[in-house]
């Protein structure tokens, strides 16, 4: 059985104000329960710049990634509500759970070693903004 790719409009990108890099320079949105629930499911891959928001509930005090039925690694970067790198889950692979970070607004699944290629680090700035 063949994959399907399902992809949105990357319409936004993740700037790192405080290194002077792209983060992630196609971000598509996860909107609503579905959107959040199917993620990057179903893909084989991401290309070294794509990658995905996910925003928390108004009433989520924490946010927490799976990678369940996933066939690739990515990184994960949490954002507080200001957009400040408050965790960084790299190389999260296949079948694996992120860790559970409280505070989190914000979650950007983005390729393998995106965040170091960006040279991101906790406590950075970041921006996302449409494009």
């Amino acid at each position: 059985m063949e994959s399907v790719d399902v992809k949105r409009p990357a319409n936004l990108r993740a700037v790192n104000q405080t290194r002077e890099t792209v983060l992630c320079e196609h971000l598509e949105e996860a909107r609503g329960m579905a959107g959040k629930s199917r993620g990057l499911l179903g893909r084989d891959g991401l290309e070294p710049q794509e990658g995905m928001l996910f925003e928390a509930g108004r009433l989520e005090p924490f946010m927490c990634m799976h990678m369940m039925f996933m066939r690739f690694a990515i990184d994960v970067v949490f954002l507080n509500r200001e957009g400040k790198v408050i965790r960084i889950d790299r190389n999260l692979r296949p079948w694996r759970i992120s860790s559970m970070v409280w505070g989190a607004y914000k979650a950007l699944e983005i390729a393998n070693g995106g965040a170091a290629r960006s040279r991101t680090e906790v406590g950075d700035q970041i921006i996302v903004e449409r494009k």
